[in-house]
């Protein structure tokens, strides 16, 4: 899939996903909404917002009021791409989301991920 078509893909079609993920592995759409609100900025209701409203992940990430200046420390493998070596900002930041809660449905302590 080309980048644009991941950087117009609404919100509200991948928080669902996220959500399912995880409380397939026993865990909670609250741990997924607490390290989006650590990495974003964004509280619990305005992700919510954000799933109503429709808004694309660059429109997601572009609005955040604040990424955590940690962030850049989210390292591993997503989709057979190593995180830190991703050149494009919009994209690096959509994976470091995927990577934070593919760790909640793994089961790492939130503390640990939020690092």
């Amino acid at each position: 899939m080309d980048s644009s078509r991941v950087f117009a893909m609404p919100f509200a079609t991948i928080y669902p996903l996220y959500v399912a993920k995880v409380e397939r592995k026993g865990h909670t759409a609250a741990e997924v909404d607490t390290v989006i609100s650590w990495l974003t900025g964004y509280s619990a209701s305005q992700i919510g917002d954000a799933v109503a409203d429709g808004r694309t992940l660059a429109q997601f990430f572009a609005n955040a009021p604040a990424l955590n200046p940690n962030a850049n420390l989210i390292t591993g493998m997503i989709c057979g791409v190593r995180i830190e070596d991703i050149s494009d900002p919009l994209m690096q930041q959509i994976r470091w989301m995927d990577k934070v809660v593919d760790e909640v449905a793994k089961g790492r302590k939130l503390e640990k991920i939020m690092r």
